[in-house]
């Protein structure tokens, strides 16, 4: 198997996309992309794209083929994953496994959706789809309450007052939201750079214990990324940035999950991509972490080996994973502060990752020094699809 590389970024604002459609947006980010590699679009042999929803927003399916059309790739193989909010990641996953394997040498992956667009109630429905339909579903389940739950039995199982976990998920939302601010493509770009804690624990409950602010957004918005094999990257770029290793793991329904606290799916998608990557958590020098709430980043930092069990919620509210911590994590904004096109957010990690590893971060959300390796994770689901990619500015 070959080894592959990124040599191109693309990525449209995040945030409320009006009359834009999905594939519009799409082309913006595969057009930003394939210029950032200095490629052509005879050049993509293959079109991989995310896209969770995007029959209910706008009742088209096959976009990625109506995508490649509206690209002008010519009638290359064109295929559309679902993985919820992990559908960008699984597209990129399997592109990469694809040029891996011979079969191509440049190929397009990365996500779209219009989530905010469909209005709060019928993408909280239609996003509730995700969840098991038998036993789930019907038990009016959406996922504030999966993770008002997931709170709760950290709090019980780690001896933490409820009052106390809430301030400690509310250092996740005020450092995402900060980073968020700083970021031109994020949703909520200056908007919450000054949020204070108390600012997340007296904003609007949404599922106690978790408030509007431990809560991401839902956003319209696209991103993608040229993939290329590696022994060939630096022919379009001087700073490619290498895919050293990948994971998925896949779960099941919340009654068979034995402790959301500790989602075995992402410890054996994260143990896959570290594997293959030859590393070890303590190589990572920067995250993109899937903090659909707040608790989400808390339970998934100590799944990837960060933290210990139990953990991860002291060390936040120390800064451990602010920039010049232990391991900055989301500082991109987050799904919190940057947003949450579901079908796009993997993608959008990955560009995040790149960014830092070329030095092109937005102002102040820069690591110092520029990161030799980074990690992202995308979270599809109630724990039902996981999704771990490793990058680095070397080859292995």
């Amino acid at each position: 198997m070959r080894d592959t590389a990124i040599i191109g970024i693309g990525h449209t604002k995040f945030g409320n996309a009006g009359d834009r459609t999905a594939l519009e947006l799409f082309s913006e980010a595969a057009l930003n992309a394939v210029d950032d590699a200095g490629i052509g679009l005879n050049d993509i042999e293959a079109l991989f794209q995310g896209a969770a929803l995007i029959g209910f927003e706008e009742g088209q399916v096959m976009s990625a083929v109506f995508s490649a059309a509206d690209l002008s790739l010519g009638e290359i193989p064109a295929t559309r994953f679902e993985g919820a909010c992990a559908s960008a990641s699984v597209a990129i996953r399997d592109a990469v496994m694809w040029v891996s394997s011979g079969a191509y040498e440049i190929v397009l992956a990365g996500g779209v959706e219009k989530a905010l667009t469909m209005g709060t109630l019928f993408a909280t429905r239609t996003f509730a789809m995700a969840c098991h339909a038998q036993s789930e579903s019907a038990a009016g389940i959406t996922f504030p309450g999966v993770f008002a739950m997931a709170a709760r039995l950290y709090a019980h199982r780690y001896g933490i007052s409820l009052d106390k976990l809430r301030e400690k998920m509310a250092c996740v939302s005020v450092k995402n939201h900060a980073h968020g601010a700083r970021n031109p493509v994020a949703h909520f770009y200056k908007k919450y750079e000054n949020l204070r804690v108390e600012d997340v624990l007296n904003a609007k409950m949404v599922c106690d214990p978790l408030t509007l602010l431990d809560c991401c957004p839902f956003s319209d918005g696209a991103a993608a990324v040229v993939i290329c094999d590696a022994s060939t990257a630096r022919k379009y770029t001087d700073t490619p940035v290498y895919i050293l290793g990948t994971g998925q793991g896949t779960g099941r329904p919340l009654s068979k999950i034995e402790d959301m606290t500790k989602p075995t799916a992402r410890v054996e998608s994260a143990r896959m991509a570290f594997k293959q990557a030859g590393l070890e958590p303590k190589d990572i020098k920067v995250a993109e972490i899937h903090d659909c709430f707040s608790i989400a980043e808390i339970i998934a930092i100590e799944a990837l080996g960060f933290y210990d069990w139990g953990t991860a919620a002291d060390a936040t509210e120390d800064g451990q994973t602010d920039i010049g911590g232990k391991i900055p994590v989301n500082v991109s904004g987050g799904l919190m502060g940057k947003g949450h096109p579901i079908g796009a957010t993997g993608a959008s990690q990955i560009c995040s990752i790149v960014e830092q590893m070329r030095g092109e971060a937005p102002r102040g959300n820069q690591v110092d020094p520029v990161p030799e390796y980074g990690i992202t994770d995308t979270l599809g689901g109630d724990f039902g699809t996981l999704c771990n990619i490793i990058l680095g500015r070397t080859r292995r």
